[in-house]
């Protein structure tokens, strides 16, 4: 059964060891980061932090920072099962014929599961705050590292409708605090949340309404950083991650729903017209980013549960939280890529290329010039447009294995004929572009080339040992004492 909010996936962690209570006083100043760090760095627990800046609000971080805590708030004994699962439905053909139709009666009823159930009350408005009867410093939020421009809200689920067609979107983006009511929202021009703003600015200075939840049971987390494609609902894939619908309850002082089992809930507005500097951040990339104009949320009522947990991240140098939220999301989303290219094996992306600046594709090779076809369609697709480096290598070649990649790529490429340079999009994180948010990108054919493809030579096989002689070597392995 899904878990029916945070607090069941903490006794999870907890009944497997996962998590680790922290009793002794700590401050929300850059302490808990530098806890959390070392504990990342070394593979360590979800941490519950008891005792924050001698308040009653305990904080939980990295519940979510490893690959058997993944799993754990998955509800599965592999990512790929849940992968599986979407493979299924991706390969649910349209019925033809009357037969057919009637066969895909079940799971068509099935779909309906998946859809958000909206409730009349949740514990997320256990306790009602209206403006001048709280303040944003009430909540432990962090600073994070020392050259941070502030306190930040990082693990926010950001709730918006799109103006245009009144859908709903989630999101995660970092917020600022600037005051006791007001904080950024770091809505990056290629996000949804961001494309939402411009849209409404296009309409006149209307203010756009924002809810933002923190802390909820995990697979609803973990759906507002999915690279969903806009206007499908985060909380509909979320509900078929966890195979039962999530509730969701109106807020108290906007138009929005948010989880009925949330923590704590602020309600609000953005104008679009206003804008504030926002950072400088340490991000995930290991370096800070720089402060920029953003939009400002106006928070005008908050609503919790009556002794909330507030559940935050950090990002920094991999590895962290972060890098197995991002290997999750590779894992679930590889379906879909192999769904519109067949010819994709295996698909990685190493922790030191910080989701957005390094992958590995392994493909079943074609045609001459296969290789680039697959850098340009990755290039063309979603947030897989920013990757910096795209590395194309054969299907015999384990992408999961970054070392084999590198070995067999550095032997098998002519620099000048395989490696390819475009122009496009670049994440916004990316210090080292040219332009904010514009730059160059490479691309690597590491397969090995084919005499149509202007390759002549013999290509030579790969040093092995006769099978006979692997076959004497086993039976004398054992005596060899190595």
């Amino acid at each position: 059964m899904a878990y029916a909010d945070l607090r069941e996936f903490i006794k999870a962690l907890e009944k497997n060891r996962e998590l680790k209570r922290i009793s002794v006083p700590v401050s929300s100043d850059q302490e808990i980061t530098e806890i959390t760090d070392r504990v990342s760095k070394r593979g360590g627990p979800a941490l519950l932090f008891e005792n924050v800046d001698g308040g009653k609000i305990p904080v939980l971080i990295n519940a979510l920072g490893s690959k058997r805590r993944m799993e754990l708030a998955l509800e599965v004994d592999s990512v790929e099962d849940v992968a599986a699962r979407l493979t299924e439905w991706l390969d649910f053909k349209s019925p033809e014929g009357l037969l057919e139709k009637v066969k895909m009666l079940p799971k068509l009823a099935e779909i309906g599961k998946y859809f958000p159930r909206e409730v009349k009350s949740g514990p997320c408005q256990e306790v009602i705050k209206r403006e001048g009867e709280f303040s944003l410093f009430d909540f432990p939020i962090l600073k994070c590292w020392e050259a941070d421009g502030g306190r930040f809200i990082t693990f926010p689920m950001v709730f918006t409708k799109n103006p245009r067609t009144g859908k709903r979107n989630c999101g995660m983006y970092r917020m600022q605090v600037y005051d006791e009511q007001t904080t950024g929202m770091h809505w990056q021009i290629h996000k949804h949340g961001a494309a939402h703003h411009r849209d409404q600015e296009k309409r006149g200075a209307q203010r756009m309404e924002v809810a933002v939840a923190i802390g909820a049971e995990p697979i609803t987390n973990f759906a507002a950083t999915l690279p969903l494609p806009d206007d499908l609902d985060e909380m509909i894939f979320a509900s078929f991650i966890r195979e039962k619908p999530i509730e969701m309850v109106k807020c108290v002082s906007v138009d929005l729903e948010v989880p009925a089992s949330a923590e704590i809930v602020l309600e609000g507005y953005v104008d679009p017209t206003e804008r504030r500097i926002e950072g400088p951040f340490g991000d995930h990339t290991g370096f800070y980013t720089l402060e920029e104009p953003y939009p400002v949320f106006h928070v005008t009522t908050v609503t919790h549960r009556k002794n909330p947990i507030y559940q935050t991240t950090i990002v920094g140098r991999p590895p962290m939280e972060d890098c197995w939220m991002g290997w999750a999301i590779t894992r679930i989303t590889l379906p879909v890529l192999k769904r519109q290219y067949p010819e994709i094996v295996d698909m990685s992306l190493p922790h030191e290329g910080v989701f957005h600046n390094l992958m590995l594709v392994s493909i079943r090779k074609q045609y001459p010039g296969h290789a680039r076809k697959i850098m340009n369609a990755i290039w063309g697709l979603g947030q897989a447009m920013f990757t910096k480096c795209i590395v194309v290598v054969d299907d015999d070649v384990n992408v999961q294995d970054p070392s084999e990649v590198a070995w067999k790529v550095l032997n098998n490429i002519d620099p000048e004929r395989d490696i390819q340079f475009t122009l496009g999009p670049v994440d916004v994180l990316d210090h080292s572009s040219r332009n904010l948010g514009f730059g160059s990108k490479m691309g690597i054919d590491g397969t090995r080339k084919w005499k149509n493809e202007g390759f002549d030579r013999r290509w030579p096989l790969e040093n092995n040992t006769a099978e006979e002689v692997k076959r004497t070597v086993d039976e004398k392995w054992r005596k060899l004492g190595l």
